[in-house]
Parts: structure tokens; C-alpha cells; sequence
């Protein structure tokens, strides 16, 4: 074996002029051509499939070499004929890696044509420069690379799928322009579960999506040698050491379109994997495996009852894997719902590491969309994962996805629409009673009830606290966005975090859609510090944006030169709806002896206790008649926001606290 190995290195150092002696699945030892020994005139014979797995020739004839032509060297110009050629109308994608041979001895392989043209003239990337990718490193054996890629190649790229429906395929397309992926939609073949060895001239799929779904392009096989084969002849993506799977191929027929020629053919059964993409071609592995990232979806369509579980691999890159996971979500969803339009997700998701539990990120939000319903259910997922794949702190490898998703025609959504506490004069240490009130989307108001605990650190004087939908941000934040003309993309610059703890605890602590939540608003707070620099928290694309302004990024309300770590100043529970709305109320903080002087004289915190217990025996019998009364009911008309009068001529309760508290 080792010194099978030294040989494959000694015959790509030299381009492989000798006879390379190794053994391959085709049983017989191979003589190669350097592109030195190539002249104009020569002619052979290339192999490919067209139909099924039958391996077919058809003559070829060499016109020159295109010195330094190729993204690894030289290029052969060369001339393709015969009745096969006059069948597919040309040189077809998927012929790409078609082996030709003259003399006896193999060239190189088919890569490249001319579009909108029956192209009889193609280049063939020569042979040598294909074998070295046996020599480069592996993925595993590289430094992870984590800048975003800019520069692929520009050439369609046919991707033969099944199980996806066109919907998803063009959002996955919009995600990643830079790949020019052409969607294809493509059958089954008998064959596609019993694996097939290889051998030059069969298909094989280089494959991004492997389980109840299929993704993958289909080229040629150029070379086998024992357990290691090349192929494509030029890049599938030029994402250099890879993993993606590598599968066997069927050929149902050659489509003809206006830009160029395509086979048409299946994603058969896994059976290696692909572990270079570069210039000269694709090379990998028969027989060794990758486990790539399983993905797991639940979705539930409560309106239908309709459930739907499916279960994929997708390849592990830093580009790829957020889209490729939304992407099989999406399309679960679309054909489990089947139809369009708005509605309400309520969605749970957990991300597990490779590198120990203590990195995984687990989270859950609920999602409204009046027109698009499908889309928004995969949003948050999409942007978890270009986070976690994209940060600076570690390489995150995946180890599982598991998605769990509900979707309902009804709006899911309830305003707040009045809110008390008591007490209002408080010491640090203590805790606030809070009624809040909400107005759920043509549904009968409903009452939660709550405490907020006064941080012990808390400075004596006000301290007004926020009452708010979980994705809701509040109107002063929006203003300071305004005023310093943040945009998203400066915003997306200037985040940054300590370490990749902190990243975690601020992805799984966002708050989610459907919490109501009480947490301190500082006044005056800035969004910029006397040196020009920003602090914020990292937000999380897919939230629900507010009415006001759309994809904004709420700033740390402590100030920027706070960096003390204050859980206990928040306060939140969840409900079953999308919390829209926010409001402020003044909490006077204190001496225990002023507070306590107050308390006595006004029974204030015994009043507070005792409203609670009210509102909870009230909670629960309502939760009782809820299923028997589900008819839209008439209200009165809301109280505006500030504290104006109701429609029974009172001010809130809300109000009436605050101004008790400011005649102390």
C-alpha cells in the first residue's frame, strides 16, 4: 500500500510520462499521455453514458494545445464526432469528465464547450494536472478557512434534484447567486439503491443533499485507480478540499436548451466521498463515506392536522450549510401546508456541535407573515447558523440539525394594551407586581400576570421600566438609530462579542416574539460613545421587526461602559401569541425606611399581592371557557399610548401609579 502510494506521487510529479502500475476497479494497469507528447492531428475516442450505465465511444480528434488556458494549466483543443455526438447535439454538461485516449493512452478528460452552439469543439483538461489532486490535503488536514467566498466560477452549474419543489430551489438560488445553480428536476431509476462500482466513462454525482431529498451535479468519471478516482475535469463548485458525497448516476436522456446541452439523470445510492473541487477537476473516495450533517424536520400543519417528518445529510461548509438546511426546511413545510399565503409559525430548533454539548444553541420563537408564511418559518434558522458558521471565536462544526415547526392560518398576534404595578416606591432587592393586559387578534382580552425584582444594585431615583413584545424595540432606541443614520450593513460591521460564550448566551437569550418581557430602559442611553465606536447586541436577522422600521438591531440598553453582566434586571414569560406593543411606566427606587414609610401609609404592596392572586384564579377560569367561546367579541376602544383616557373617561391604572409615585 505504501508503496502503491509513493507511485501515484512520483507519476503526478513528473505528469505522469511513465506507465503508472497501480491497480483500479477496471482490473487493468493504464498508460498515460503527457500533453508534451500531444500534436495536432491525433485522434482517438472519449467514453461517457448517455443512457442508463452503459458506457459509450465516439471519435475525437486533437487541433492544438492551449498553452496556460485552464485554471491549472494547459488546455486540448479538441474535435468531437460521430453518431453519439449527432444524437446529444454536442458536447453536453455532465459529459464533463469523459476520459478520451490515444494510442492507448489517456489524455485527459472532456471539461469545457461553447454555448448557443451545437458544439463539435470542446477543451480536455489534460490528465496530469487531474492526478494531483490526489496529493493535495484534505479538508480535515487544513486550517478551517471562515472568510465568505467571493470569487467562483462564473459557469451554470446544473444541479439534478428531487424531492424539492421549485419554490425552494429559487429561494436557495437567490441565496447564493455566485454559484449560478441551474435546478433541475429530475425521476428516479430502479437502480438508484444497489451501488455500482466505477469505472472511466461512468457517471457519478457529486452531491450536496443526500436522505428524503437529492441535490447534486452529475459529470464523468476520468480516471480509477484502487479506491481513488478524478472526475468533472474542471471545478463543480472550486471550493477546494471538500466533503461532498459522492453517488452513483443514471442517464435518462441529453436535454437540449438554448444555452447549452445537459444530461438528465438521478442522484443513485452514496457510495464515497468527493474530497477536492479544484481547477482541474474532482477527485475522492470509493467506498469511504462522510457522515455530513443530519438534519431532522418535524412540521405540523394544525389547521389540516397534516404532519410531515423527513430526514436529510447536507455537507458541511461555512457558505452552504445555513442555506442548504433553510432550504430542505422550506421545502418540507411548503409541501406539508401546500398553499401560500400568511399565517403564524411557532417554531423550536436545537443546533449540536461537534465540539461538546456545552456548544450547542437551542432556541424557539413564533413568526407572523400576511403573505408568505413558508419563508418566514426558516428566517431565524438561516441566520443562527451564518452566525455560528461565520464567527470569529471557533470553527463550529455540526454535528445534527432537529427543527420542529406549526403552522396555523390564524394570526397569532395580541397588542398590549394597558398594564399596572404596584408597588411604585421600591428598594433595591425588591420585587414589582405587574397585570398586563392584552388585546389577542379578534379574540377576547386576556390578563397575565407577572413580577419584575429590582436589581440590588440599582441606583436610588427612577427607574423606568419597559413593558414589551419580545421582538419589539423600543421607540427611543428606533430614534437614536435614526439620528445617527445607522444603517444595517454599518451595524453588522461594528458587532462584536468576548468571546464565543458570550455569542451563545446572546443568540439563546434574544428574546422571543412571543415573550412579554420587563426589563430597565435607561434614559439618555447612546448608541455611540465619545470615541465613535458602537456597542450592540448581536440581533438576530429573522426576528419580527417592529412597525416603525424593519431588520433593526437593538442596542444594549445598559449604556456602553456598563460591561457588568445584569440577568436579573429582566424579567419575561411566554405566551401563545406574537406580542406587538410596549409601553413605560416610573418606578421610584429608595431607602428600605422611605420605602417602607410609603408602603404603610398607602397599603400599596398588600393591594398588589392581592391583585395577583385575583388575576391568577381569573387566568385560569377564563383558560376553562376559552374552547366554548372562540367568536370575536366587541371592545372598547383602547387606551392611546401615554397614558390618555380610555374610553370609559378613566386614565389607566398604569397612569394612576406613576402619578402616585411622583407625589411623593
Amino acid at each position: 500500500m505504501i508503496r502503491l502510494r509513493m507511485l501515484r506521487r512520483l507519476a503526478a510529479r513528473t505528469c505522469l510520462a511513465a506507465v503508472c502500475c497501480a491497480m483500479s476497479l477496471t482490473a487493468f494497469a493504464q498508460d498515460f499521455m503527457n500533453v508534451s507528447e500531444v500534436r495536432e492531428g491525433m485522434t482517438g475516442y472519449a467514453k461517457t453514458v448517455v443512457h442508463g450505465n452503459t458506457i459509450e465511444t465516439f471519435p475525437v480528434e486533437i487541433l492544438g494545445v492551449m498553452k496556460n488556458s485552464g485554471p491549472s494549466g494547459d488546455l486540448i483543443l479538441a474535435k468531437f464526432s460521430g453518431p453519439l455526438i449527432e444524437e446529444t447535439g454536442g458536447i453536453a454538461q455532465g459529459m464533463s469528465g469523459s476520459p478520451v485516449y490515444i494510442d492507448g493512452k489517456l489524455v485527459g478528460a472532456i471539461a469545457y464547450g461553447w454555448s448557443f452552439t451545437n458544439s463539435r469543439v470542446g477543451m480536455i483538461t489534460p490528465i496530469g494536472d487531474m492526478l494531483k489532486l490526489w496529493n493535495v490535503p484534505t479538508k480535515e488536514e487544513i486550517r478551517p478557512f471562515n472568510a465568505r467566498e467571493s470569487s467562483l466560477i462564473p459557469i451554470a452549474t446544473p444541479l439534478m434534484v428531487s424531492g424539492f419543489d421549485g419554490v425552494s430551489t429559487e429561494w436557495m438560488t437567490s441565496k447564493l447567486p455566485q454559484y449560478n445553480f441551474m435546478p433541475v428536476n429530475t425521476a428516479s431509476a430502479a437502480a438508484d439503491e444497489s451501488p455500482v462500482p466505477l469505472e472511466a466513462g461512468s457517471s457519478v454525482a457529486a452531491s450536496l443533499v443526500n436522505g428524503d431529498m437529492k441535490m447534486g451535479a452529475i459529470g464523468t468519471v476520468t480516471y480509477v485507480d484502487g479506491d481513488n478516482i478524478v472526475a468533472f475535469g474542471h471545478p463543480f463548485l472550486k471550493k477546494g478540499s471538500m466533503n461532498y458525497f459522492m453517488h452513483n448516476a443514471y442517464i435518462f436522456t441529453i436535454v437540449n436548451n438554448m444555452s447549452s446541452s445537459f444530461k438528465l439523470g438521478s442522484v443513485g445510492a452514496e457510495i464515497g466521498r468527493i474530497n477536492q473541487d479544484r481547477g482541474a477537476g474532482i477527485a475522492g473516495l470509493y467506498g469511504r463515506l462522510t457522515a455530513g450533517i443530519p438534519v431532522t424536520i418535524n412540521i405540523r400543519d394544525t389547521d389540516t392536522g397534516a404532519n410531515n417528518v423527513k430526514r436529510v445529510k447536507i455537507i458541511e461548509d461555512n457558505e452552504l450549510t445555513p442555506v442548504l438546511a433553510a432550504t430542505t426546511v422550506y421545502n418540507t413545510v411548503n409541501k406539508t401546508i401546500d398553499r401560500s399565503g400568511g399565517g403564524t409559525a411557532t417554531l423550536s430548533y436545537t443546533i449540536r456541535s461537534s465540539n461538546g454539548r456545552e456548544k450547542d444553541i437551542s432556541r424557539h420563537n413564533m413568526y407572523y407573515s400576511v403573505d408568505n408564511i413558508n419563508e418566514k418559518s426558516i428566517d431565524e434558522l438561516y441566520n443562527v447558523l451564518d452566525i455560528l458558521k461565520h464567527n470569529e471565536f471557533i470553527d463550529y462544526p455540526v454535528l445534527d440539525i432537529e427543527m420542529n415547526v406549526d403552522i396555523t392560518q390564524a394570526k397569532k398576534e395580541a397588542r398590549i394594551v394597558d398594564a399596572t404595578a404596584a408597588p411604585v416606591v421600591v428598594s433595591p432587592g425588591d420585587n414589582v407586581y405587574f397585570r398586563v393586559k392584552l388585546h389577542p387578534y379578534r379574540g377576547a382580552d386576556e390578563v397575565k400576570t407577572m413580577s419584575f425584582t429590582v436589581p440590588k444594585d440599582q441606583p436610588l431615583g427612577d427607574m423606568v421600566l419597559e413593558i414589551r413584545g419580545g421582538g419589539v424595540i423600543p421607540l427611543p432606541y428606533l430614534i437614536e438609530k435614526q439620528r445617527y443614520n445607522l444603517t444595517d450593513e454599518i451595524l453588522e460591521r461594528l458587532r462584536h462579542y468576548k468571546d464565543f460564550a458570550d455569542l451563545k448566551k446572546t443568540i439563546e437569550g434574544e428574546d422571543a416574539n412571543n415573550d412579554l418581557v420587563i426589563e430597565i430602559l435607561q434614559q439618555g442611553v447612546s448608541m455611540i460613545d465619545d470615541g465613535g465606536e458602537k456597542v450592540v447586541k448581536e440581533k438576530i436577522r429573522g426576528k419580527e421587526p417592529p412597525v416603525q422600521n424593519k431588520d433593526i438591531v437593538k442596542p444594549d440598553k445598559r449604556g456602553l461602559n456598563d460591561t457588568g453582566d445584569r440577568e436579573d434586571a429582566k424579567s419575561s414569560i411566554a405566551t401563545p401569541y406574537i406580542v406587538k406593543g410596549d409601553g413605560q411606566i416610573t418606578i421610584k427606587v429608595v431607602s428600605p425606611a422611605e420605602r417602607d414609610a410609603f408602603l404603610a401609609k398607602n397599603h400599596q404592596l398588600n393591594e398588589a399581592k392581592a391583585v395577583i392572586s385575583e388575576e391568577a384564579d381569573e387566568a385560569a377560569a377564563a383558560s376553562d371557557e376559552e374552547a366554548e367561546d372562540e367568536k370575536p367579541r366587541e371592545h372598547k376602544k383602547d387606551a392611546p399610548h401615554g397614558g390618555q383616557d380610555g374610553g370609559d373617561g378613566q386614565k389607566n391604572d398604569v397612569f394612576r401609579l406613576v402619578d402616585l409615585a411622583s407625589r411623593m
